[in-house]
């Protein structure tokens, strides 16, 4: 998750909560939530790191390709530069040479740009993909929030890991003694494959989470 996870998951309840009166509020009964914990160790999110990080590879590789044939080219066309300014050569020869790098230096150039235009469509394309399975992870997440919590009769929960817009903690305190962290985790996880539960646990380091809309 990048620094937007912070936003808030349930914002809708929040402006709900906001909305009642002195007598409602209350009795509002309000839960926290580590949700960059819970986003960075629900195991979709490390099956979606993998494949994403395949294709990553992949395009590095294909990337490596072009620019294998650029470096190719370049370092043709500086032989080429180097004969044409050959003096042992003939005039003909040298004039033949200049000729070829002016052929070679188009055709380096436009791979140049075939480079560039890679480099542009597959990254796009990359953070296209990301955030498709991202945001339907965070679907997943809000929708096991949103049962479990109401189910437990909460009307309020905050993301104990998130910051305002003025980037400060959402949370300045709480005992922790209506976290749903592990609650939500242990939901999330109840039906991750065995190959990979051991990789679950609420303690794993893994990268930042993206945006939560």
């Amino acid at each position: 998750m990048k620094s937007n996870i912070q936003k808030t998951i349930l914002g809708g309840l929040i402006a709900a909560a906001l909305c009642c009166g002195t007598a409602a509020r209350a009795e509002v009964k309000i839960a926290t939530i580590d949700l960059r914990k819970v986003f960075d160790n629900y195991y979709k999110t490390k099956q979606a790191d993998e494949i994403l990080k395949k294709e990553a590879d992949d395009v590095q590789k294909d990337r490596k390709d072009l620019v294998d044939k650029y470096k190719k080219l370049e370092d043709d066309w500086k032989g080429l530069i180097n004969r044409a300014n050959d003096q042992a050569l003939s005039a003909e020869e040298r004039d033949k040479a200049k000729q070829q790098g002016q052929s070679k230096l188009v055709e380096l150039r436009e791979t140049e740009q075939a480079v560039n235009d890679y480099d542009r469509v597959a990254q796009q394309k990359l953070f296209e993909k990301k955030k498709l399975k991202w945001d339907a992870i965070v679907s997943e997440i809000r929708l096991v929030v949103n049962a479990k919590c109401k189910g437990a009769g909460y009307n309020l929960v905050l993301d104990s890991s998130g910051d305002t817009m003025n980037n400060t903690p959402m949370v300045l305190y709480t005992d922790g003694q209506n976290d749903v962290t592990d609650m939500i985790l242990k939901e999330l996880n109840a039906t991750a494959p065995v190959s990979i539960k051991s990789d679950t646990s609420s303690d794993s380091k893994q990268p930042a989470a993206p945006v939560l809309k």
